[in-house]
């Protein structure tokens, strides 16, 4: 897997958080194995106090324990993955003590978007909203009810109503915390895979504008798995999201007034670019032919 892709990401807090003093609440976190590339992306619940941690943490986790139970996630088995990150999930919120209701709250409210690419297949999961583009092209995950994005902590609220004996509130909570494989397909034929947090929405429609006090366009997010340089330089994407959020004050220069360039990306905008260094094999092609 290490010569067959290549890996880039990026992520920068979105104006609408710098402006209230908010931490980035989204996290990415990949890992590549002889097996497989593995990568999440998190975004944390807005109205939660800490998110931004339990992003980190869930991100990391979740990447990890599919690296450990492969074959299950291979094979579509994620109510294993998800018991078994919630389990190491309880550990965590068990040794922090207090209320645990609250402390899922506070802190473990994310969203999950991942990608699994293996020798053979590539899988493209869920667990509530964000972005996924596959061979450019955008892979449906599904409408939220209310804007409320299911979450995989809720699980743990399921298994403490369950203890309860509030049956109908833990079928509430299970409901709301299962995982979604959205893709299944072989590897022969991925050519690139964007996962990301919803922010990359907004990054889509301004690829026409002008960079804030720039001639220069944001462009088209294709650029991410085009262009080399993104896979050169590690921290590429991070400056070129910098650039499409930096606020910038010009003179104009027939008015003589100052004129205010707000940034262009009002949510945090996180995300990670998969493509391969392998020519495409279309399925049903027979690889002696291509």
């Amino acid at each position: 897997m290490n010569h067959q892709f290549q890996l880039a990401a990026g992520s920068i807090t979105g104006r609408d958080h710098l402006s209230m003093g908010k931490n980035n609440q989204d996290a990415m976190y990949s890992l590549i194995t002889d097996q497989a590339l593995i990568s999440v992306v998190c975004d944390g619940c807005g109205s939660c106090a800490y998110s931004e941690v339990g992003a980190r943490l869930i991100a990391r986790l979740t990447v990890t324990t599919i690296a450990r139970h492969l074959q299950a996630a291979l094979t579509n088995d994620w109510a294993s993955i998800r018991h078994q990150l919630l389990t190491a999930l309880q550990t965590i919120v068990t040794t922090l003590g207090g209320d645990v209701e609250q402390t899922v709250r506070d802190y473990f409210l994310c969203t999950i978007v991942g990608v699994i690419v293996a020798p053979e297949n590539t899988v493209l999961f869920s667990l509530g909203d964000g972005i996924v583009l596959l061979n450019g092209q955008l892979v449906p995950l599904g409408m939220t009810a209310n804007n409320t994005p299911p979450y995989l902590a809720y699980g743990l609220l399921e298994w403490l109503d369950a203890s309860r004996g509030q049956q109908l509130m833990a079928e509430k909570w299970a409901a709301m915390s299962q995982f979604q494989c959205h893709e299944w397909i072989p590897t022969s034929e991925v050519a690139s895979v964007l996962i990301g947090s919803d922010g990359v929405l907004d990054l889509i429609k301004v690829a026409d504008r002008p960079l804030p006090g720039k001639s220069e366009a944001v462009g088209q997010i294709s650029q991410f798995w085009e262009d080399d340089r993104y896979f050169e330089n590690p921290d590429r994407i991070r400056r070129r999201l910098f650039l499409i959020n930096r606020e910038a004050t010009l003179l104009d220069a027939q008015t003589q007034h100052l004129v205010r360039y707000p940034g262009l990306l009002p949510d945090d905008t996180t995300f990670v670019v998969i493509r391969s260094s392998q020519p495409i094999i279309p399925q049903g092609a027979n690889k002696s032919d291509s």
